[in-house]
Order: structure tokens, then C-alpha cells, then sequence
């Protein structure tokens, strides 16, 4: 099926929703001698205990539920780095991500996996996307990739920056109330360059919280 044009005003509004900006910055440069940004922050403490649900065990991490509905189909097409701490804070990076899209599927932003997976800037920045996502009354549906991923560690050992592509061509908009899928054409609009500064939680030996995120949209790199 073609995708067809959206009105002006219905293609800005689920723009805002299906195009995560970034949270207290513009277009981000860096190289490998870069400072991370964040690298001596400390972590605060989620504002809930996480939960156990009855979800299988593949998709309860930290036995916190990041499962999604089969028709969000989230993808992470990276390779693990060797480092250990850098390959959990690559897998946090995830379902960091999965956390915000589950929200934006139980439409809320106190779920346990948010919790769980953000703190400071990270969880702000979750909370404000998904309550795009509602307050624009869609859901998700379709295909989110997310590929070239890198892993810098800090050099105290707290803090690993995973950035990474993602293209959202084949992920839309749905109206919650009458199901219609939200469709554009496709455009640079589709790659981002997300950089999220994972923050080791103290008490936990392997869960990684986003801290931050910085966001290039348009990324002709990631085309």
C-alpha cells in the first residue's frame, strides 16, 4: 500500500510525537576524545520499587516487565561491545527505549520499567515523550530499528555513552480512538542519532539507568 501525505497540521503533530528531539541541546558533535557528557553524575533512586509481572522471563530484565504489544515491534540490530559494563549499559540503553514505548502503550508514565531504567534528565526526558504520545491520543505500531550502536565507558567506571541510529520510516502514529494509522512519506525525517549516557545504579550490580539524552534529528548518517 503507498503511504500517503498527511495534512500540515496532523503531520507536525505526529512529528512531535514520533520524533524524539532533543532534551536540552541541539544537533550533537563529538569524537572518540570527547568528554561524556554526564560521566560524573551520580543516580538518584527510581520514585518506585519495580514490580514483577506475569510477563515470560525473556522480557522481564532485572525482573522488571518490558514487554510490548506485537504490532510495536521494537529492533536493536547491534553487536554487544566486549567490556562487560558497556555491554549492560547497552542493554539498559535498550530497554530504556522499551520502557518509553511501553508507556506510551499503557499510556502512562509511572510503569515500573520507566522507573527501573531512568533517572534526572533521562527519566524527564522519557516522561515528556510519552505524554506527547497521549496527550496527541495515538499509540505505536509498526517497525522502530535501531543500529550502529558504540559504547564509550567514562573514566571512573559509573557512566557508559551508547549512541546509536534509529529509523522510524516503518513506525507510525495510531489514533487510539479510531485505530487509523497515522502514515507520511518517507524523508531524512525517519534517522535520528540518539546519544544516551547510561548511569551505573549503585546498588545493583548490572542495572544501567539513562541519565541523559541527546538527540541529532535528521541524521544523514544514519541513512
Amino acid at each position: 500500500m503507498q503511504r500517503r501525505s498527511l495534512p500540515v497540521t496532523a503531520a507536525l503533530a505526529t512529528a512531535a510525537a514520533l520524533l524524539l528531539t532533543a532534551c536540552g541541546s541541539g544537533d550533537e558533535k563529538s569524537s572518540d576524545n570527547d568528554k561524556i557528557a554526564g560521566a560524573d553524575q551520580g543516580t538518584e533512586t527510581p520514585s518506585k520499587t519495580p514490580e514483577p509481572s506475569g510477563a515470560p522471563a525473556e522480557t522481564k530484565p532485572d525482573g522488571v516487565d518490558v514487554s510490548l504489544p506485537k504490532d510495536m515491534n521494537l529492533v536493536f540490530d547491534w553487536e554487544k561491545p566486549k567490556d562487560e559494563n558497556e555491554a549492560a549499559a547497552m542493554d539498559d540503553a535498550a530497554n530504556y527505549v522499551r520502557a518509553i514505548y511501553r508507556g506510551v502503550d499503557k499510556r502512562t508514565t509511572e510503569d515500573a520499567a520507566l522507573a527501573a531504567y531512568a533517572t534526572g534528565d533521562g527519566l524527564h526526558y522519557a516522561e515528556t515523550q510519552i505524554n506527547e504520545w497521549i496527550k496527541g491520543g495515538w499509540t505505536g505500531t509498526g517497525t522502530r530499528r535501531h543500529y550502529d550502536a558504540t559504547t564509550r565507558s567514562a573514566p571512573n567506571g559509573k557512566s557508559v555513552e551508547v549512541a546509536f541510529c534509529a529509523d522510524t520510516g516503518k513506525f507510525y502514529g495510531k489514533e487510539i480512538k479510531t485505530g487509523k494509522v497515522l502514515k507520511s512519506e518517507p524523508s531524512l525525517k525517519d534517522f535520528n542519532y540518539y546519544k544516551v549516557i547510561m548511569t551505573k545504579y549503585p546498588t545493583s550490580k548490572g542495572l544501567w539507568q539513562a541519565s541523559q539524552v541527546f538527540v541529532e534529528t535528521e541524521a544523514e548518517k544514519c541513512q
